[in-house]
């Protein structure tokens, strides 16, 4: 039996999603998994936010047209939680280049692209923290009960 951990994560619907028309496709596939939705919002990321965010990218050749893209419409930040939300978000998000990304997932199913790959996910617990705190106030975040959670994540429910 796994191990289950209740985390945090942080996804952005990128600019390519919100241009075809895919947000709800894609939102639709965090909900359905069980993940709960603590915090949304639609924004337009500004350079400082691009800069930190991709700090680790900042010296590639790539990094203007990574930048440009990202700012090419508005995108929509979620925070969510649930029992090991990071590594069930990175499965239903798939591998970075949507060509080699597995049927089913996000990208396996919606994208063909290296860089125009549709979503971001948070890799681990510490960058998701990093991450969340970058795009969210606290007084932005909820805790609530949702109604399935035994059926969610319980193992031994029946």
């Amino acid at each position: 039996m796994s191990q289950q951990q209740e985390e945090k994560t942080l996804i952005i619907i990128k600019p390519d999603a919100i241009q075809r028309s895919l947000f709800g496709e894609i939102l639709g596939r965090f909900e359905r998994k069980g993940l709960k939705i603590i915090g949304m919002k639609m924004m337009r990321i500004e350079d400082v936010v691009i800069e930190e965010h991709y700090e680790h990218l900042k010296d590639k050749p790539f990094f203007q047209t990574l930048k440009n893209y990202m700012q090419s419409s508005p995108v929509v930040v979620m925070a969510l939680s649930g029992v090991n939300a990071i590594s069930a978000t990175r499965l239903i998000v798939g591998p970075t280049k949507g060509y080699e990304a597995d049927a089913g997932s996000i990208r396996g199913d919606l994208s063909l692209s290296g860089q125009s790959n549709l979503v971001h996910a948070s890799d681990g617990p510490e960058t998701a923290e990093k991450e969340i705190k970058r795009f969210f106030e606290e007084k932005e975040l909820f805790d609530y009960k949702k109604p399935d959670y035994k059926l969610v994540y319980s193992e031994d429910y029946f």
